[in-house]
Formats: C-alpha cells, structure tokens, sequence
C-alpha cells in the first residue's frame, strides 16, 4: 500500500500564512515603522558630532600653515579628546580611494594636502594655468574710482586721483577687469569705461552692489588698526545765544588748534 501523506490543515477565512512569526495588524505595522525610523534617527550627540567634524575640516581647510590639534581645540572650543578622535575619523575618510585630499600630520600639525599619486597630473595642469593676478597700488586705485563711478571718463578719473593714469588705464583693459562703455555726451565725446565681468570673478563678486560700502571700509580700517567704536553723540540741548561757541570765521586761533589739538575726552566730575 502507498503511504498517505499528511494533508496541511486548511486556513480559516481572514488568516494568512505565515513563517512562524506572528501577523501584525495594519495598526502594528505602522507602529512598527515608526519605532524603527526612531531608532535609526540620528540622536542629538550624533548630529553635535557631525557639525564640529564640519567644522574642524573648515578651519583644517582655510589654514595655510599646519595646525596644531591645541590650536584647533582652541579655535572651535572643545576638548582636547573630541579633537584629537575627530581628527582621527577624518584621517580615515580621507583614506578612501574617491577622495583626492588627505589630512596629514606636518611638523607636529593637521594640513589638507593632495594625494601622491596625483602630484604629476596636478603640476602639469597648475603648469598651464594663468599666473595670479598682480596690481599696482595706483592700478588700484584707478579700479576703484571706476567701480565706485562708472562709466566714468579718463580725465574724471585723472581729477579724481590727481595723477595721470593713462598707462595703468591700459593695463586694466589688458587685464580685461576694464572694458570701454561708449563715449559721453560733451564736448570731444570722452571714452567711458566700466568694469567687466572678470572683475565681478576676480574679486568674488555676484555683481556691483556687493561692492562694500563708505561705512564698512571704515569699520574694517578701524578692526585693522585695532581702534575702538566711536561712542555715541550725546543729545546736546542747543545753547542760548549767550552759550554760543564762536565759529571759525570769529575764531580763527580756535579752529586752527581744535585741529591741532587731538580730541580729549572731558573727565568726569
């Protein structure tokens, strides 16, 4: 006699098959989604980490010189240790054979630098570039009256600067940072002349109205040298007519040594 194979007991209406895992109901399946995206969520410690990691590779980048992981520590304020293992991390992904950088450690410093194995293709394209742009300070100067006045005409910019410009005038068209922009509409019809696109490119420029402004050239004069802010007028109620100061033209002797004579300021009483 043929043996009889066990027959599978037949699935009740509303059940499913299943590999011995118990069936989940569309409501627990949806939970269950959400607590695994939860766990593979980066945590608050993870995307801190992430950020000071961003940012020791910005302060490794902008660094002409090799830093110190001491001056590093000191730059984006945090411990020595978190340094030290993120610098380590970086190291490592930098390794990879996608990437054309590397951090190395240089006369007891971290500097990005390119690989060895791209150092002979990287010479002969550096060997082909344009030689870096080099002005005189009279070239700019005359670029700025232009930038600040276009179009303006040779013999406004020459008024201007108090010298003649005719040679630095034609090395900035050389140089293609000046281009002509018709003649003006007097007597002998002047050339105007304007700035280019290559000088919107060459000093990192979207276009003239990021050119810095009076006010800022004095703020950045006054960092450089280090000088404090201007404290604030104070509200002078405006004197009688007795209190009144004398002005230049009854005063003369006054006014020439009010600016002779540095500005003091009065003690308080």
């Amino acid at each position: 006699m043929e043996p009889v194979e066990p027959q599978a007991a037949p699935v009740e209406a509303g059940e499913r098959e299943t590999d011995g895992a118990p069936e989940l109901t569309p409501a627990e399946e949806i939970i269950s989604a959400e607590l695994l995206a939860e766990d593979t969520r980066p945590s608050d410690d993870e995307e801190a980490r992430a950020a000071l990691k961003a940012l020791i590779e910005a302060v490794i980048y902008i660094t002409d010189e090799p830093l110190s992981a001491q001056q590093i520590a000191a730059a984006v304020e945090q411990p020595m240790e978190n340094v030290v293992s993120i610098l380590e991390e970086l190291g490592r992904d930098y390794q990879q054979p996608s990437r054309g950088l590397s951090i190395r450690e240089l006369a007891g410093g971290y500097k990005l630098s390119t690989k060895p194995e791209h150092h002979e293709a990287i010479r002969r394209f550096v060997k082909n570039l344009k030689p870096p742009l080099k002005l005189s300070l009279a070239a700019l100067e005359t670029l700025a009256v232009i930038a600040y006045k276009q179009p303006i005409t040779a013999p406004e910019i020459m008024e201007i600067r108090g010298v003649q410009g005719a040679g630095v005038l034609k090395t900035l068209i050389e140089r293609k940072l000046v281009a002509p922009a018709g003649r003006k509409a007097v007597v002998g019809k002047p050339i105007l002349y304007k700035t280019t696109k290559d000088f919107l490119i060459q000093f990192g420029l979207k276009d003239l109205s990021e050119l810095p402004t009076l006010k800022e050239f004095e703020e950045l004069s006054r960092l450089a040298i280090g000088e404090p802010e201007p404290p604030e007028a104070p509200q002078e109620s405006t004197p009688g007519p007795e209190a009144a100061p004398p002005t230049e033209a009854e005063n003369p002797e006054a006014a020439a040594e009010a600016l002779e004579t540095p500005d003091v300021p009065a003690e308080s009483t």
